[in-house]
């Protein structure tokens, strides 16, 4: 069956419209399957859309930008002196021991909390790990094959999202320092694995 043919405008008006109400990022391959599921259009032409809308909103308030699962629409950082204003509540405080294990799955995933143990130095408290994946921060991707095979971790999509990367590839570069001495602390073998 060959989908309904649209016009140009028509296809932003839908994709502009979707990505608004979604109320989460949406994917390409998503938009394609569904909203525009009985159209007759072309990956290019969605890329074509969703360009002319981000370079529509490059003046704006908001912003159409792509991060880990798709695209959706987000107030410019500029505006979040006053936007902040909008509620009541405070961003959460995250501890640095929270922000050091994040990190350290985030750079080396996948990784064990033994292996996180031994970068820090100290014991990784289950409530920072339990925290991490009821936030769905992190996800398990399987067990070590070491004895006690203890669970691997690594970031998930709502990370992405969360800190508005739409890869891995687009985290801060570590300082060769700090890059050294983590592959050195994980290659010492008079640590051994602890078990979960």
């Amino acid at each position: 069956m060959v989908g309904r043919r649209i016009s140009d405008e028509q296809l932003v008006e839908i994709i502009e419209a979707a990505i608004f109400v979604a109320g989460k990022p949406l994917s390409k391959r998503h938009l394609k399957e569904t909203v525009l599921g009985d159209l007759s259009v072309s990956m290019t032409r969605i890329n074509l859309a969703l360009e002319q809308i981000q370079i529509h909103y490059q003046t704006r308030g908001i912003r159409l930008v792509e991060v880990g699962s798709g695209f959706r629409f987000q107030a410019c950082a500029s505006l979040a002196p006053w936007l902040n204003n909008l509620w009541q509540e405070r961003a959460p405080k995250y501890s640095r021991a929270l922000l050091e294990t994040l990190s350290l799955i985030a750079y080396r995933q996948p990784i064990t909390r033994g292996e996180i143990e031994q970068v820090r130095g100290v014991t990784v408290g289950s409530g920072i790990i339990k925290s991490l994946l009821e936030r769905e921060w992190i996800h398990v991707v399987g067990h070590k094959e070491v004895p006690g095979r203890p669970a691997l971790y690594a970031t998930t999509k709502q990370f992405l999202d969360y800190f508005s990367l739409t890869g891995l590839e687009n985290l801060p570069p570590l300082p060769e320092q700090q890059q050294s001495k983590i592959d050195r602390l994980l290659s010492d073998p008079s640590v051994r694995e602890l078990s979960e």
